[in-house]
């Protein structure tokens, strides 16, 4: 119930809105903060965890609506002296309830998919006032949000008080992922499904569903930008920081399009049938990676941070990756 100070924002009428992406993201500086802040628009922030807390370095997602706000995402660190998400959240609400005073505001804390770089913080927001925290894992999920015994088919309405997301099974990558599109913005909230870096696909075949509905649900919804939850490319075209890189000064944006979408499903459909990885110009293909893959994948970041270690400090470490 809204007070007589409320007002109302229409979140259906002017959408999709153009906002900006006009931003240099952390991205490993030693004197940069934990935490990026970075308004889209008045009613959308994009977070960023520094990656000299952690090498992962996600991207979080804090959505306003009339009666309460959405946190896509906790992050990858739990102690809130390395990581203040709950401090700066707290801030960002209370900022908003200035200029839109509630009498009462409510918090969802929910999750792309349940991996640690993702869920890391949520114990913050256990005894948050008026808070949901829905848990990582898939019958959660799918009970918190209304998925129907046909999971992962079919979408789901996740009101905000006027903006209205619609919310999309996405496994693959994990059992409970999702992906959320908000009309508001055009945006379509990927996870680690789809972005510029490494593509994890564990389920191979649940993976091209996934990405089948995705590429049928762009053409008939407005998606103006797809936001994943890292990034982990170059600005070189099929070349991706060694996992575990503490600096990536020259990386790639984060916004795809949804061009990518279908780049993506055309990828994973030419190497269906050869396990292994893949590299394409703006990002790679893990095909239920065995464990000689995963051996080279971590065996390229120990020699990367070897020779990080070995750099003189005059030179900026992680610069050039190979």
């Amino acid at each position: 119930m809204h007070s007589g100070t409320d007002r109302s924002i229409d979140f259906s009428t002017a959408a999709p809105v153009e906002g900006s992406l006009d931003v240099r993201w952390i991205h490993g500086e030693a004197d940069e903060p934990s935490i990026q802040v970075h308004h889209y628009d008045p009613h959308t922030v994009l977070l960023r965890q520094s990656k000299r807390v952690n090498y992962e370095a996600p991207f979080l997602f804090l959505l306003f609506g009339n009666e309460r706000a959405l946190l896509l995402d906790t992050g990858a660190t739990a102690d809130p002296e390395l990581f203040p998400l709950r401090a700066t959240v707290d801030r960002l609400v209370a900022d908003w309830l200035e200029l839109h005073p509630r009498e009462q505001y409510g918090l969802v804390v929910a999750h792309t998919h349940g991996h640690g770089d993702h869920v890391a913080a949520d114990a913050q927001f256990a005894d948050r006032p008026h808070t949901t925290v829905v848990a990582p894992e898939e019958e959660a999920v799918r009970s918190f949000f209304g998925f129907g015994d046909d999971w992962p088919a079919g979408t789901v309405d996740l009101d905000l008080g006027g903006r209205v997301l619609q919310v999309l099974g996405s496994p693959g990558h994990h059992k409970s992922s999702v992906t959320v599109h908000d009309p508001w913005t055009g945006i379509l909230f990927t996870g680690d499904t789809v972005l510029p870096g490494r593509l994890y696909a564990f389920d191979f075949a649940a993976f091209r569903a996934t990405l089948d509905r995705l590429v049928d649900f762009a053409r008939t919804h407005t998606v103006t930008h797809v936001l994943g939850c890292h990034v982990e490319m170059t600005n070189r075209p099929g070349r991706d920081y060694p996992i575990g890189a503490a600096h990536q000064p020259d990386e790639r944006p984060l916004q795809l399009t949804p061009g990518h979408l279908t780049a993506v499903r055309d990828a994973a459909e030419s190497v269906a049938d050869r396990r292994g990885i893949h590299r394409f110009d703006d990002f790679l293909l893990y095909n239920e990676p065995r464990p000689v893959d995963q051996l080279r994948l971590l065996g390229r970041g120990i020699a990367h941070k070897v020779r990080v270690a070995a750099t003189p400090r005059r030179r900026r470490p992680g610069a050039a990756p190979r």
